[in-house]
C-alpha cells in the first residue's frame, strides 16, 4: 500500500477494513492509530474510520453475523466507488497448547471453519466431503509473512467455531483433524467468505488470551490480548502499508 496525504489527513491508497467481534476488539485496534477517530454509519453497520484511513467494524459475534456486516461494508465501499482492498478479521481467541500460548500473536496462513460439516458414523466429514462449498481461505502468503515478521505472530491455521471449545476432548478432536491450528475464533471464515464473495484478500489476526481446551475463566487473560492486539496493529499497519497485493 501506498501511503499518501490527503487534504491533511493520511490516507491508504489501498483501503483495508478490520472486522473484529465486539465494540472492545474494535477500540483495541483503534488505539494503534493516532489521530480522531469518525464514525460512519452504514445501514446496518457503523464503521470508526481512523485518521490513516482504516475503517473498523465491530461486524458481531459468530461467522454468519460477521459475514453480513462485513458484506454490508464491503458493499457500501463497492457502490461509493471506494472498494477495500484488504480485509482483516481480527481480535481475541483461545490458543492451542504449546504453539500458541496465552499471550501470544497468531496470524493465519489458512482460515478453516471447523464445524460446518456432517456428523457420521465413521465420524465428522466437512462440508466439501459431502460435494458442494468450502471450507478453508487462503490469506496472501506476502502480507501473512510481512504481518509475522513485523510482529513476532506465529503463522498456522486459525479455527472458525460456532461454538466456543469448552472440553479436553473436543480440543483433542480438533487438533486430530486440524493438525496446524493454532488458534480458534468465531468469525474469521465469515469475514473470509464476504470478503471472498467481493474479490478481496482476507488476513485473520488473532491475540491469545486463553487455552482451548476446559472452560476456566480464571485462566483468561483477555486485558492483556487487547494490549497485544493493540501492539500487533502498531507494528502490523506500517508492514501492511508497504504490502504489495501482487506480491507472492
Amino acid at each position: 500500500m501506498v501511503v499518501q496525504a490527503e487534504e491533511g489527513l493520511i490516507t491508504a491508497s489501498v483501503r483495508v477494513l478490520v472486522a473484529t467481534a465486539v465494540p472492545i476488539e474494535r477500540d483495541a485496534v483503534a488505539q494503534a492509530f493516532p489521530g480522531a477517530v469518525t464514525e460512519v454509519r452504514l445501514p446496518g453497520a457503523l464503521l470508526c474510520r481512523t485518521a490513516a484511513g482504516w475503517d473498523l467494524l465491530a461486524a458481531g459475534v459468530g461467522p454468519a453475523l460477521a459475514a453480513a456486516s462485513t458484506a454490508a461494508a464491503l458493499t457500501a465501499a463497492a457502490l461509493a466507488g471506494a472498494p477495500y482492498g484488504l480485509v482483516v478479521s481480527a481480535g481475541i481467541g483461545g490458543g492451542f497448547a504449546p504453539g500458541a500460548p496465552v499471550g501470544s500473536l497468531v496470524v493465519a496462513d489458512a482460515i478453516t471453519v471447523a464445524d460446518l460439516g456432517a456428523e457420521t458414523a465413521d465420524g465428522f466429514l466437512p462440508v466439501t466431503e459431502l460435494g458442494f462449498g468450502t471450507v478453508t481461505h487462503r490469506p496472501p502468503p506476502s502480507a501473512v509473512r510481512a504481518v509475522s515478521e513485523a510482529t513476532g505472530a506465529r503463522t498456522g491455521t486459525v479455527l472458525t467455531v460456532s461454538t466456543v471449545t469448552g472440553t479436553a476432548a473436543r480440543a483433542a478432536a480438533l487438533r486430530a483433524r486440524h493438525p496446524d491450528a493454532l488458534a480458534e475464533g468465531m468469525e474469521g471464515f465469515g469475514v473470509a467468505e464476504a470478503a471472498a464473495a467481493h474479490g478481496v484478500p482476507v488476513l485473520e489476526l488473532r491475540a491469545v488470551s486463553n487455552p482451548v481446551g476446559p472452560r476456566d475463566r480464571a485462566a483468561w487473560r483477555i486485558g492483556d490480548a487487547l494490549t497485544a492486539l493493540t501492539e500487533a496493529f502498531g507494528k502490523s499497519a506500517p508492514a501492511l502499508e508497504s504490502w504489495n497485493p501482487h506480491d507472492p
